[in-house]
């Protein structure tokens, strides 16, 4: 290979290089600006508990996370104590209870349901929504199957900007509070998650599949026995 040849192949990678770097950015600039972008657009709905006492919701919806077996995780255990305390103070007389129960050997919501009850809670009041695989699932079927329109969303703070964001493009209306009562371990890897989980929901928003399940309509100012499996 003469010098012209060399020197034209050296060109052409670095032009390459150069290429994939500016792609990289491009990317990176994207996803911090829709991740911005998001929670932005939602940071006033986020109120406390006391605020959330003066509005007329349909509903505290409570967002699952992993269980112990018969019993839920600290961040679980937390959303379900602040939801709790939000059906304590006047805010809503129904808790929906949104998780994965794909299978036998899991299952969030009859644990989220035990716990609420061993805790006073009326179990009429109490609805499962067996079908919430996903943030996005869990508000279009709040939605759709459970007809409800104007709810409270509980989970940690990192998880509601997203949560809140989906359900204004799902046209409910939606305030949030927060859960975070204690430092959770692993915390900073679920806030890099989050950034991508922001921009993945970001456009699974625009094109608004159906969820992996429907079925028929379940009003969550029903009774939420009719969910008990």
């Amino acid at each position: 290979m003469n010098n012209k040849n060399i020197l034209s192949t050296k060109k052409q990678i670095s032009t390459g290089l150069l290429f994939i770097v500016l792609l990289i950015i491009v990317a990176l600039v994207s996803i911090l600006t829709i991740n911005a972008y998001v929670t932005s657009s939602v940071e006033d709905k986020i109120i406390t508990a006391g605020e959330a006492a003066n509005l007329d919701v349909d509903c505290i919806l409570i967002l699952g996370a992993g269980v112990w077996g018969s019993r839920p995780s600290y961040m679980l255990e937390d959303r379900l104590l602040q939801g709790i305390e939000l059906y304590e103070n006047g805010t809503s007389n129904r808790l929906l209870m949104s998780g994965d129960h794909s299978r036998k050997d899991y299952d969030e919501v009859n644990v989220m349901k035990q716990f609420a009850i061993d805790r006073g809670i009326n179990s009429e009041h109490i609805f499962m929504d067996h079908a919430g695989f996903s943030t996005y699932e869990s508000l279009y079927r709040a939605r759709d199957v459970f007809q409800a329109d104007r709810i409270i969303i509980v989970t940690q703070k990192y998880h509601l900007y997203r949560a809140l964001y989906i359900a204004e493009k799902l046209g409910i209306e939606a305030y949030g509070v927060a859960s975070d009562k204690r430092q959770y371990v692993g915390q900073e890897i679920r806030d890099l998650r989050e950034i991508l989980a922001r921009v993945k929901d970001f456009f699974t928003v625009i094109f608004e599949p159906e969820p992996t399940y429907l079925g028929e309509a379940i009003p969550i100012d029903g009774n939420g026995d009719l969910t008990n499996d």
